[in-house]
């Protein structure tokens, strides 16, 4: 099941929402190193997130999959949102230096396939930084949000995908240890309950957020369907120094 752009919009503006994007946030700090001038991308639903993560970078898009639907971004700017095919991503080869993947992974038709994009245009050393709806979390039980739609993923099985698309892992970290509460009053107790859970219940956390860093050292297989696809597709971004005609 896809998440539809107009549902996580709705969801994000609530107090459930709010609370989530915090806490989602707050998971990502201990694995999001500053880097100045660095490009990002945002791939998925990452709005809540972008302007939180992106203040040092040189240059921030924000591409949304083609199935879930796109929002102008940022509003009161021109629009820096793109309307994507996951594997098809419109971006030259090694011309980003970071990706962040969030409401993505879990609804993409070939996760693979999704991230071997992801690596061919993330540059030598570029780091990825996903997250991921965690199979034993409780946020999966529940359908009323985005993080209980799609395919949930255990850290082994993540961490696994991520090898096979050729990055290593260079820390994870969880969020979502509160339950999505329906009541409104009940939401003064996430912040305290978050933080008993990171330390009592980190197993049942609704999310997992992993930092990977793109390996080298040998090549992905591309088909000959690929790699004519690859030459098909105008990029928006080109590394510094290379032609653009």
């Amino acid at each position: 099941m896809n998440a539809d752009i107009v549902d996580l919009r709705d969801f994000y503006a609530t107090r459930l929402g709010q609370a989530a994007a915090r806490s989602v946030t707050m998971a990502l700090a201990p694995l999001w190193r500053p880097v100045h001038q660095e490009r990002l991308v945002g791939f998925g639903y990452t709005l809540p997130y972008l302007d939180r993560v992106g203040r040092d970078a040189e240059t921030v898009l924000a591409l949304m999959p083609a199935s879930q639907g796109a929002l102008s971004w940022p509003p009161d700017a021109l629009s820096r949102t793109a309307l994507v095919e996951g594997d098809e991503l419109p971006l030259a080869d090694s011309s980003i230096d970071r990706v962040l993947m969030v409401h993505a992974l879990e609804f993409a038709e070939d996760p693979a396939r999704t991230l071997r994009e992801v690596w061919r245009v993330l540059a030598p050393g570029g780091r990825l930084v996903l997250v991921v709806p965690n199979r034993t979390g409780v946020w999966t039980r529940f359908d009323r949000t985005p993080f209980g739609s799609g395919r949930p993923w255990s850290r082994r099985q993540a961490g696994q995908l991520l090898r096979e698309a050729m990055f290593t892992t260079s820390g994870f970290s969880e969020a979502l240890l509160f339950p999505p509460f329906r009541r409104a009053g009940l939401l003064n107790f996430a912040a305290p309950l978050e933080a008993t859970g990171r330390r009592f219940w980190p197993l049942f956390a609704g999310v997992i957020a992993f930092e990977a860093t793109k390996l080298v050292y040998r090549g992905l297989p591309v088909t000959k369907n690929e790699r004519a696809r690859i030459r098909a597709t105008r990029p928006v971004l080109v590394p510094q120094g290379a032609a653009t005609r």
